[in-house]
């Protein structure tokens, strides 16, 4: 009996497909995708209107073997790859090496049927949410064609990435040194953090001053802060020294304190939307400490199925997306849970659904959702591993407070008089705990004594407080991604390998762990290409490629047509700065000599910061580490008291700091204390 084959990309999305398919169904995995550029050379033959050369890689060799032989004599042949562009691409990719095709869009050419014993078989194209048994079953009963317009959109991307990364590194390994590398997203995401890491270092702080009063009401203290003189409203820098935050206070010495006003108002917190690919990886990394690229691999093993007992089981929806749709059956399956295990208070009258507001969202997309709201994180706790129950249990808790109540807020202010100068302090009590229930959030609860206008307060002290404005913060990896998505750059499947690159090509390295900087050559090559080629570090011409890609997936315009408006005037620029642009010496010369052949010893750039070179290269090949001098931060050791606080250097580069009688004294911390709160 033939049977019905089916192919997807993995083998865990696999073996959970098959428990909802019937015996006369086949599995199979493709490991991805089986055909892409060479890497051997450009791969795009640009006189020929940019046609790409793809090719099958010799690791997927024996996969596409095995699926030939599967496809043979089977009656349907079923695509069940990813439903967005890279998904639709491997699809069309795999009609292409295993020669099938029964539509213009999937046909094979005359060659494949002179070569070959081509038949014809029937093709489809299907797409799911979720790995459930509804919605495999409803995703066999419509199938489509291949998506071409998405699968030009995806061309359109990897060939654009691959002429910016072929044509200008080589350009790079010329004008700096060999094995640097451009990207048309990563060089404007390295561009981000090093305009910032700039902002950080020419930043002066300003010092400026607040005036706190303790007051006390019966047995009840509480804080107020100075805010108006006569009558006038201060801004943030409106007492800018000592002297004059002493001279308010002196001024105060023998004042009455009353109460002037008090108001009392609800306040209602709503809860936020459910997660698309950026806004998970943001809060996965802010809550969980988890990379973009940590939360995605284990949200990829949570939508392709656990084993759970009884087969593994798809727990989520798919996890590359940009929308906060959700399904009207998930709303409902919510309100039945929250109604009865959470409570009926707890429970909306209508659902709530979201609007999608990014920039080029796919509206026909979910957002990432439990597939079943009954199936609770800690009933499947020793299913999974620790990690992965993390990341569940936060997905799960904010799809369900979506369809939860606003916690609800009494927000009181009150302004307090002493003489010509005017108080206010403010506190907030929850009446009303709502989504907060499912979802808990830092939300810091003051509750004030209970104020009249008129009364007189006691004041127990009278404190200036010195401050000094803070420089712009670092970029974190959940801060890159939603200014990149704000920007419109870069798509859902984008934003993790993005941050990866650039740190694993060593443009920018992780600071006290969490924080991003750019490294020496990250600011060399930022530099290099912000001067010579700006249009490609441009955050608006990045973002109009995005729209362009966005509009081949629609069908507007032409994928060969955005290549090539892109390409012409890129190639004739790069022409030109191979010609103008000068090589970059990256290198001084020290006293050292170099052991093997007595020529001086120069410090060279490279991966991985400076380094020892001897000047004789390349006919001594000699390389050395260089010691790096150890820089005080002007502050005594905490431990010891006795010496000082140095930077110190990891042996990958990494910054730490400890103390200089190191051995004598062993105290180490990656956090800069020049940074930490000093006790009040």
């Amino acid at each position: 009996m033939a049977k019905n084959l089916v192919i997807v990309e993995s083998p865990a999305k696999g073996r959970t497909i098959s428990r909802f398919l019937r015996s006369n169904f086949v599995v199979e995995s493709s490991y991805g995708h089986i055909r892409d550029l060479p890497s051997s050379k450009l791969g795009v033959e640009v006189e020929k209107d940019f046609e790409p050369q793809y090719i099958i890689p010799r690791k997927a060799s024996p996969t596409v073997k095995k699926l030939k032989q599967a496809a043979t004599g089977a009656e349907k042949i079923i695509l069940a790859t990813d439903e967005d562009r890279e998904g639709e691409a491997i699809a069309w990719h795999l009609t292409q090496a295993l020669g099938l095709g029964n539509s213009k869009s999937q046909a094979p050419n005359s060659k494949q049927i002179q070569n070959s014993k081509f038949k014809i078989q029937k093709i489809e194209r299907i797409v799911f949410h979720e790995i459930t048994q509804k919605a495999i079953t409803e995703a066999l009963k419509n199938p489509r064609e291949i998506d071409m317009r998405l699968v030009d959109s995806q061309q359109a991307r990897r060939v654009l990435d691959r002429l910016v990364g072929y044509k200008l590194s080589p350009f790079l390994w010329k004008k700096i040194y060999r094995g640097l590398s451009a990207g048309r997203v990563q060089s404007v995401a390295v561009k981000l953090i090093v305009e910032r890491e700039r902002e950080v270092q020419i930043f002066k702080p300003e010092e400026y001053w607040s005036i706190v009063a303790t007051l006390l009401k019966v047995k009840s203290n509480f804080d107020a802060t100075l805010v108006k003189i006569d009558g006038k409203t201060l801004d943030k820098f409106a007492i800018k020294k000592a002297e004059e935050a002493e001279k308010i206070v002196n001024e105060l010495n023998d004042a009455k304190w009353i109460v002037e006003k008090v108001e009392k108002r609800a306040v209602s917190k709503n809860p936020l939307p459910p997660f698309t690919t950026s806004t998970l990886q943001q809060e996965s990394f802010k809550k969980l400490g988890f990379s973009a690229k940590q939360t995605m691999m284990l949200a990829q093993q949570l939508y392709e199925g656990i084993e759970l007992g009884e087969g593994p089981i798809g727990l989520i929806t798919y996890m590359r997306t940009d929308s906060v749709n959700l399904s009207l059956e998930s709303l409902q399956t919510a309100h039945d849970f929250i109604k009865k295990e959470v409570g009926p208070n707890y429970a909306l009258l209508s659902p709530r659904q979201f609007q999608t507001k990014t920039k080029g969202a796919q509206e026909a997309h979910e957002a990432i959702r439990p597939t079943d709201s009954w199936r609770t994180p800690e009933s499947i706790e020793n299913f999974l591993e620790k990690r992965q129950f993390r990341l569940y249990d936060l997905i799960w808790r904010r799809f369900l407070a979506t369809q939860m109540p606003p916690a609800i807020f009494e927000a009181t202010a009150a302004e307090i008089s002493a003489k010509n100068f005017i108080f206010r302090t403010t506190g907030q009590v929850m009446k009303f705990d709502g989504f907060l229930k499912i979802y808990p959030l830092k939300l810091a609860e003051v509750e004030l004594p209970v104020l009249e206008p008129k009364e007189e307060l006691k004041l127990v002290e009278l404190k200036p407080n010195q401050h000094f404005t803070e420089p712009p913060p670092r970029y974190t990896e959940a801060t890159l991604i939603k200014t990149l998505e704000k920007y419109g750059i870069g798509r859902p499947s984008t934003y993790a390998p993005t941050i990866s690159t650039i740190q694993d090509r060593g443009y920018v390295e992780k600071y006290d762990r969490r924080t991003l900087r750019p490294t020496e050559i990250g600011f060399l090559v930022n530099d290099l290409l912000v001067e010579h080629f700006p249009e490609i570090v441009d955050v608006q011409f990045t973002a109009k490629m995005e729209e362009e890609l966005d509009e081949i997936a629609e069908g507007g315009i032409k994928w060969r047509d955005v290549i090539r408006k892109f390409y012409e005037p890129f190639a004739k620029q790069l022409e030109e700065k191979y010609k103008t642009v000068e090589k970059h010496e990256v290198g001084e010369t020290t006293e050292e000599i170099c052991e093997k052949c007595g020529k001086p010893m120069v410090i060279k750039l490279g991966r991985f910061g400076k380094f020892l070179a001897c000047s004789g290269f390349p006919e001594c090949k000699n390389t050395k580490s260089l010691k790096m001098e150890l820089t005080t931060i002007q502050m005594k050791c905490p431990k010891c008291q006795e010496g000082e606080i140095i930077i110190k250097y990891t042996r990958r580069k990494k910054i730490f700091f400890g103390c200089s009688r190191y051995p004598d004294c062993d105290h180490a911390s990656w956090t800069d204390p020049r940074k930490q709160k000093k006790p009040s």
